[in-house]
């Protein structure tokens, strides 16, 4: 490796190419890149470098990443999120979050479903109640974007 410059900047020197990520995931997550490594220098990308300055953002993994920041951009579903990650049990009913929101049931319901979608909780629905719990890894996979990953 040249001297002066890191690892990520040799990936540019180096020719090494990025790979876009299944359609519907978190772009750039960690190891993607570790795979392409020259030799020596695997570990030490996913260690220096956030994954937004390995390499452009594709037009399809810009969208995906903007849809779920746009998902926790209202400070409601921040609230939300927080609420179910935080819960005892791993889940929460609907019916349980109104009332510390000061929101409607309806609106509540809104909230969950652009989380849901953008793959942040997941639904469970029994009876005439839904029950929302983490998606495993999501909170992880969002944070792994923009800083290097241990």
């Amino acid at each position: 490796m040249r001297e002066g410059i890191d690892a990520c900047q040799y990936l540019g020197h180096a020719g090494v190419m990025a790979t876009t990520s299944p359609p519907g995931t978190l772009p750039v997550l960690a190891g993607e890149f570790d795979r392409d490594a020259p030799a020596g220098l695997a570990g030490a990308i996913s260690a220096c470098c956030t994954p937004l300055a390995r390499a452009p953002l594709s037009a399809a993994d810009a969208e995906t990443l903007a849809a779920v920041l746009k998902a926790i951009a209202v400070p409601a579903r921040l609230r939300l999120l927080s609420m179910i990650y935080a819960r005892d049990g791993g889940e929460a009913c609907v019916c349980e979050l109104t009332e510390p929101l000061g929101l409607t049931q309806p609106t509540v319901s809104h909230h969950l479903k652009i989380l849901v979608e953008a793959g942040l909780i997941s639904r469970d629905k029994r009876g005439v109640w839904a029950y929302y719990r983490p998606v495993p890894g999501a909170l992880n996979a969002l944070a792994a974007v923009f800083g290097p990953v241990a």
